[in-house]
């Protein structure tokens, strides 16, 4: 799976230099922060939307897997319009192995 975050990160490094007109990513990384922002926080409510309104079926799991997937793909692009990566948020979710939410909680406190 970090397999596709990978490859996903390399294409949107490739892309973000293309002409805007040719690369929605080159388009948004034209734009800026703000628009990539506006883009990962309309995708966040999409996502909220589609779970809400999730009942199970088929069609509505898709909707929430479609709307999460666009979220994904827009964080991803604002990361790499930060000179982040997945690698990293990965290495953080990693450290947090065997240790309880509410422990990790109270160490970023700290």
């Amino acid at each position: 799976m970090n397999d596709v975050l990978e490859l996903l990160a390399q294409i949107l490094e490739q892309r973000k230099s293309a002409a805007p007109n040719e690369s929605y990513v080159a388009f948004l990384h034209e734009k800026g922060l703000n628009k990539i922002l506006e883009k990962v926080g309309e995708e966040a409510t999409e996502t909220i939307l589609a779970a809400k309104e999730c009942t199970g079926c088929p069609e509505s799991n898709l909707a929430v897997v479609h709307e999460t997937a666009d979220l994904w793909f827009h964080t991803l692009v604002m990361l790499s319009y930060l000179g982040l990566g997945p690698h990293q948020v990965l290495e953080e979710l990693e450290k947090r192995f065997n240790i309880s939410g509410l422990e990790e909680k109270a160490l970023r406190k700290n």
